[in-house]
């Protein structure tokens, strides 16, 4: 949403006069002077009934593409003018991939008109046999009175559309969740996904650990995945009434897939291969009110900014802490945030407009970072986190989606498991293309640079059976006997028609965060490029001798191990020690299996 309209639509005045959005996010109120998308003919509408001039406020444009719908009206229509609604209510449907936001009383201008109560009435009751017609439910977000040169009072209603799913076919957000160790994260996942609130020692954790080490020491070691659903009308589906995840798959149109990363610093290894590999849609950073800004979490936010994956903050333990403390735990990452290196502009949730705000303007604009408060054991404002995650669009548009569905099949390896009378299982992340059961790929590239044939024997999304994944989603696929001694980490499976190219050697554009003296050519670091994760040496930086802290260079790598399968433009991050890189590929060096073979003794 605009930040025009934030006032109307849950802004709050503070005691100086200025509107602001959330406390934090400051916003032009309905009267500003700052003009775009509103029609310069219109002004005269906007007056007050005291006789002063207000410019009436408005939203942008409506956009032709996109889930976001403008209706001034839908009353009675006739049988034809039905028919193009509900073609339109599938449109707009299949671009936000089963959702869609009406906003009923605004023009297709964005001028926020309003609609007296019998009308608003007719038009929801419209609306509701649209999105029958199409197997979709309606919830209102939420309705604000506007003055539009009326004496009757006006209201314009924001509705959510979300489409019953169909074969499997839900919407699917990936949540990374970072945080410093003991800040909270399994906890406040395992408050969300079982329904229960914690008992302020753990006991909300615990059926998220993996590991028997991880129960001893509370702490998370490994990569876990939690989901959170959410059915057609909005409401919660977790394991508080479901038995298994095959039920809460069932029962939900949007999933919440909680990547939980490990939040000690010796993990980091692990924390970014999740933020790398597993391709997330946008993290959850979480901060302890009583600690802070602390140990891991500039680390944790310094990777989110360099792989630039969107991020929203929660502040935990709110219970423990005076509210001067949590006050100043805001204060703290507010100041962060707006440093130079950040960029962002602090939201602070304290209320259902709010949270719906933040979920509109977070999709929209990658600098606005909402803020919430709340606590996992008295469960204070823990509503308004499900109602963001609710309200949350995919931050990807179909088209995107589309393009990549044309493409060949290409699978990122990120897991190897063997489970009983299946045989071996790999999970990761469909790149692009379409995989079905009983397709046939190639994976690799193996140690000597070979790629094997294989064939998909079943899918699984969210532990519930599938039969098709597009890309961008996330599944574990059986293998069947395939031998699991000849797969690891980072290996891709793709179509046999692709001719997939390997390296040994290849060319990155980087810029030095942190070196303690200088690189030079010779220095050994871990790389991490998608899936991807083997140290490489810095054969060549081109034009330069060395290169010291925060110095840009193209520096040319050798992996030490194995060939891998790179592509260029891919997102590249690099580290040893304290020195630390981030940048992308610009050239890779294909070589052939024999060449592999030739330079595994390098």
């Amino acid at each position: 949403m605009d930040p025009r309209v934030s006032e109307l639509f849950g802004g709050r005045r503070r005691p100086g006069g200025g509107p602001a959005v959330g406390g934090t996010l400051k916003a032009r109120g309905a009267g500003g002077s700052s003009g775009c998308g509103g029609p310069k003919g219109k002004k005269k509408n906007g007056r007050n009934r005291g006789g002063k001039a207000n410019n009436p406020p408005y939203l942008p444009p409506e956009a032709e593409d996109g889930n976001i719908e403008y209706k001034l009206k839908l009353v009675n229509p006739s049988q034809y003018r039905f028919e193009h609604l509900v073609t339109q209510m599938k449109w707009r449907l299949q671009e936000g991939r089963g959702e869609a936001v009406y906003q009923i009383g605004v023009e297709d201008n964005g001028l926020l008109v309003g609609l007296a109560e019998e009308e608003m009435r007719a038009s929801l009751k419209t609306l509701h046999r649209m999105a029958e017609k199409v197997g979709a439910d309606i919830t209102v977000l939420r309705e604000r009175e506007v003055d539009y040169d009326s004496d009757m009072p006006r209201k314009i209603t924001e509705v959510l559309v979300r489409k019953v799913p169909d074969n499997q076919q839900f919407l699917d957000l990936r949540v990374a969740v970072l945080g410093n160790v003991d800040s909270g994260k399994s906890t406040l996942l395992g408050v969300l996904t079982q329904g229960e609130l914690d008992n302020g020692r753990g006991r909300a954790r615990l059926n998220l650990f993996r590991h028997l080490h991880e129960i001893q020491s509370g702490r998370t070691s490994s990569i876990s995945f939690e989901i959170l659903g959410f059915n057609s009308k909005g409401e919660v589906v977790n394991y508080s009434d479901s038995r298994t995840a095959e039920e809460i798959c069932e029962s939900s149109s949007k999933m919440i897939t909680f990547i939980d990363l490990a939040g000690h610093h010796k993990y980091l290894h692990t924390t970014i291969f999740g933020l790398t590999s597993y391709c997330p849609d946008c993290a959850l950073l979480l901060v302890s009110a009583n600690t802070g800004i602390a140990g891991t979490t500039r680390e944790h936010l310094g990777l989110a900014l360099a792989l630039k994956v969107p991020f929203f903050i929660v502040v935990s333990k709110v219970d423990l802490c005076a509210k001067t403390t949590v006050e100043r735990t805001v204060r703290q990452l507010e100041r962060v945030l707006k440093q130079p290196g950040c960029h962002k502009v602090p939201m602070l949730v304290t209320s259902e407009d709010d949270a719906v705000t933040a979920a509109q303007q977070f999709a929209q604009s990658p600098n606005v970072t909402p803020i919430f408060t709340l606590s996992s054991v008295s469960g204070e404002s823990l509503d308004l986190l499900k109602v963001f995650l609710n309200i949350l669009p995919p931050l990807t548009n179909s088209k995107e989606q589309e393009e990549l569905m044309q493409q060949l099949t290409e699978f990122q390896v990120d897991e190897i498991y063997t489970v009983p009378e299946v045989g071996t299982v790999v999970g990761g992340t469909l790149s692009s293309g379409i995989c079905r059961e009983g397709d046939q790929l190639v994976v690799g590239p193996t140690d000597d640079g070979c790629f094997l044939e294989l064939r998909v024997c079943s899918i699984q999304r969210n532990r519930s059976a599938c039969r098709v994944l597009r890309a961008g989603q996330a599944a574990t696929l059986a293998l069947g006997d395939f031998d699991r001694a000849l797969l690891r980490k980072g290996m891709v499976m793709v179509s046999p028609e692709m001719n997939p190219t390997i390296c040994s050697v290849f060319e990155a554009e980087i810029v030095l965060l942190f070196h303690a003296t200088t690189f030079r050519r010779g220095f050994q670091v871990t790389v991490h490029v998608g899936n991807v994760r083997q140290t490489a040496v810095v054969e060549k930086i081109h034009a330069k001798d060395k290169l010291r802290t925060g110095e840009k260079a193209v520096v040319r790598f050798r992996f030490l191990k194995h060939p891998e399968y790179l592509k260029v433009g891919a997102k590249l991050l690099f580290r040893e020690g304290v020195t630390k890189g981030i940048g992308h590929v610009t050239d890779v060096q294909a070589i052939t299996a024999g060449e592999a073979q030739a330079n595994m003794g390098f």
